[in-house]
């Protein structure tokens, strides 16, 4: 029997949850138009955390989805690539952002009505 990501201690799933999360789209995504450095990364991906950033970035890594490049100048210059594991990541996740972005509307829509009916009216 092959690979089972339901199964929950199937390193699948472990892969499934990393590419899932939002940080790894987010800066995947980012990277997609060529490397960039720390702090362009966290300015690009608003809204997550330095510690955060440091974390998602170290896993990508390890998972050989990125590639860090120090320079060796003053003050220290670091660089992050997708590497080709990474492009071939970015081709669905790219999908993924065409589909939230041509049906946002859609889904607020949806949102909206289920709201509009589990909402207690106010006295």
């Amino acid at each position: 029997m092959g690979p089972d990501p339901y199964d929950r201690n199937c390193p699948t799933r472990q892969l499934l949850d990393r590419i899932g999360d939002q940080w790894t789209v987010l800066i995947v995504g980012a990277l997609s138009g060529g490397p960039l450095r720390f702090t362009e990364l966290g300015r690009r991906v608003d809204g997550i955390s330095q510690k955060v950033l440091t974390q998602t970035l170290r896993s990508l890594v390890r998972d050989g989805i990125l590639t860090r490049t120090a320079y060796p100048t003053i003050p220290p210059k670091v660089e992050y690539e997708l590497t080709a594991l990474g492009r071939n990541l970015s081709e669905p996740l790219d999908m993924l952002d065409r589909w939230a972005r041509q049906h946002m509307s859609l889904v607020q829509e949806a949102r909206d009505a289920y709201d509009a009916e589990h909402t207690p009216a106010s006295a």
